[in-house]
């Protein structure tokens, strides 16, 4: 794709690089903006570098934040006895989205894959198990993708908890297996989170 301005194909080859956008998108996107105020576009480009620059990694249970601790692991309201062990960033706010969990979080930052190359060692499982270890965790909830990864991933860390005594839940299968979390209604999630079962019930409907 040929263009009269450098800045212009340069703009085009970064929109381009997000997921599922190509460059004819990405072309449209870079043209819509430049139909915009000046000051629109502006805003958008520094709100980017802030978000890029600024933004943090919440200390106690690795979700996105402003500051040191998010907004719900600092949020006196919140439930510390309860946490809800997820993937990624992505589905803290789909539980969020439910209003039907009061505890706290903890974000892997992924899940256990030998294809990828992703080890425990790669995961917030260390912190998570001290968390446990310190005593006031009383429950677990695995909020796991049903795939065969995120499987492994609450078996691993279900074997490190044991050692604790801690309770281990998991969500109701109301989201289909092979199913990324992220991606359920608010209403199946929400019965879900709130329908949990032992995760040693899982572990003997899978035959394990």
């Amino acid at each position: 794709m040929d263009f009269s301005s450098k800045l212009l194909a340069e703009a085009v080859d970064e929109v381009s690089l997000l997921p599922g956008i190509g460059k004819r998108t990405a072309l449209r996107l870079v043209l819509h903006l430049l139909k915009q105020p000046q000051g629109q576009t502006l805003r958008l480009a520094e709100s980017l570098t802030a978000l890029r620059s600024q933004i943090q990694f919440c200390d106690n249970c690795h979700n996105i934040s402003d500051s040191p601790l998010c907004d719900i692991c600092s949020n006196p309201n919140r439930d510390d006895s309860v946490v809800c062990v997820v993937e990624d960033i992505r589905d803290v706010m789909a539980i969020e989205h439910t209003a039907q969990f009061r505890g706290k979080y903890h974000v892997l930052g992924g899940k256990i894959s030998p294809m990828e190359g992703i080890g425990p060692g790669d995961l917030n499982i260390e912190s998570l198990v001290q968390k446990v270890a310190d005593g006031i965790v009383k429950e677990v909830i695995f909020a796991m993708s049903s795939t065969m990864e995120g499987d492994t991933t609450n078996f691993f860390i279900y074997k490190q908890l044991a050692p604790y005594g801690v309770t281990t839940t998991t969500i109701a299968r109301g989201i289909s297996v092979g199913d990324e979390l992220e991606y359920a209604d608010q209403v199946t999630l929400g019965r879900s989170i709130l329908q949990r079962i032992p995760f040693e019930s899982s572990l003997k409907n899978n035959g394990s």
